[in-house]
């Protein structure tokens, strides 16, 4: 067995779903996609794969093999460039997970400019709202509103910082009154977004002075957007980063509330595996994201 081509094949066959699809991008006989997995399989005294007629799927023992190849393949792949300057263009495919409103607001606009960049890398660009485990579901980036990092292993680089402002629709303040101090929150319909660090409780400080607000409500939904679309409908006031709502700010459909308070901000981190020497294409995108959002120092 040769045991290098034989890891190639393994991660390939997980990557494209499947031997045959492995095959056609190795430029392969399906035969000799499965001879590699079995030696493979058999070297390492484990099964990798269940596979069936109509499916293939990883074991648990496959599920963490697989993490370890990926990472030696790309360690070496960026070791071979790393001999040839003229050839360190990223290439392969890069697996990004990132918050759906945050996408959608700011990232998505941006990544045709990044792949006419790089011809040589494909984006698969996952927008979910839920928190992935980075490693475990071999996404190579996430763009995360927090710098918890669940171990060690993960590195966090700041993109920039998310201001909020507390604001409803004129219609609402007309009926329910527009608070003139934070605690006036406590009679107001609060709309919550659940994934926030803050979810929970509001801060608002002024010339020293800090109030933390206790937030109750009848509405808590896991999308800043759908945040909006309450306020935009007159249901309550809510604390949204800035640019999800600025364009209604601007045109009136929205009123901002309490400006002489300074209100909770969210970092924003591009978050990945720790490696000693970056992968070429995490490289690139993270860099891309920095210079795209004009992320302070920090």
């Amino acid at each position: 067995m040769d045991h290098l081509t034989a890891l190639k094949v393994f991660r390939q066959v997980v990557e494209q779903g499947g031997f045959a699809a492995a095959a056609r991008q190795l430029g392969l006989s399906p035969a000799a996609v499965s001879k590699n997995i079995a030696e493979l399989e058999a070297h390492v005294a484990a099964r990798l794969l269940n596979r069936t007629t109509r499916r293939m799927s990883l074991t648990e023992a496959g599920r963490q093999y697989y993490d370890q190849v990926a990472r030696i393949l790309d360690e070496l792949h960026e070791a071979e460039l790393s001999l040839g300057p003229l050839q360190q263009e990223p290439s392969g495919i890069l697996r990004v997970s990132a918050p759906m409103s945050l996408s959608l607001t700011l990232l998505s606009g941006a990544m045709p400019r990044f792949l006419a960049r790089y011809p040589r890398l494909s984006l698969d660009l996952h927008q979910e709202d839920r928190r992935i485990d980075l490693v475990k579901e071999g996404f190579d980036v996430a763009i995360r509103g927090s710098d918890r990092l669940e171990d060690s292993s993960l590195v966090a680089r700041k993109l920039l910082t998310l201001d909020h402002v507390l604001c409803g629709a004129p219609a609402y303040f007309r009926q329910h009154g527009v608070p003139l101090l934070p605690a006036d929150l406590r009679r107001l319909e609060c709309v919550r977004f659940t994934l926030s660090g803050h979810a929970d409780e509001w801060t608002f400080r002024r010339a020293g002075q800090v109030e933390r607000i206790p937030v109750r409500g009848r509405y808590q939904v896991s999308s800043s957007l759908a945040v909006r679309d309450a306020l935009r409908a007159g249901f309550g006031v809510s604390l949204v980063p800035r640019v999800y709502v600025q364009a209604d700010l601007d045109s009136g459909a929205l009123q901002a509330v309490l400006p002489d308070w300074t209100p909770n901000q969210t970092d924003v981190y591009a978050v990945y595996p720790s490696r000693r020497h970056m992968v070429a294409k995490v490289r690139a995108l993270v860099d891309f994201l920095v210079e795209e959002l004009a992320a302070p120092p920090g």
